[in-house]
């Protein structure tokens, strides 16, 4: 298998680029959340059902930001693997793992049978 580490550095880099746009606006999206409630000056005037919907918009930007970051994590860990030669090898046994699985996912780790035992386990 021939890796073309200039394109895949491209792509890699690319969406580093966007994850961490994301992860930058979700970060905002939670101070301001935080923020707005620090300056709400009374609760009594809160339906609880509005409280309730904050509460879930809250946990739910907090799950998206810690997805991100796990994303995030993974495409930089790819960047080092293309930077040190490993990259388009599967970490469990070292075979090379099929384009088409590093075309849909450039971050992968391990060929799509390691993967589902990984995801398994």
């Amino acid at each position: 298998m021939t890796v073309h580490h200039d394109q895949v550095l491209e792509r890699l880099r690319d969406e580093l680029a966007r994850l961490e746009t994301l992860r930058t606006n979700i970060s905002q999206d939670l101070l301001e959340e935080d923020y707005g409630a620090e300056r709400e000056l009374s609760l009594l005037d809160q339906h609880p059902g509005e409280m309730g919907t904050e509460m879930h918009d809250l946990e739910r930007d907090q799950a998206i930001a810690e997805s991100l970051d796990g994303e995030l994590a993974e495409v930089r860990a790819a960047i080092g693997r293309v930077e040190d030669g490993s990259y388009g090898r599967c970490e469990v046994d070292g075979e090379p793992i099929p384009p088409e699985r590093l075309e849909a996912m450039p971050a992968s780790r391990r060929c799509a049978p390691h993967q589902a035992a990984t995801d398994r386990a």
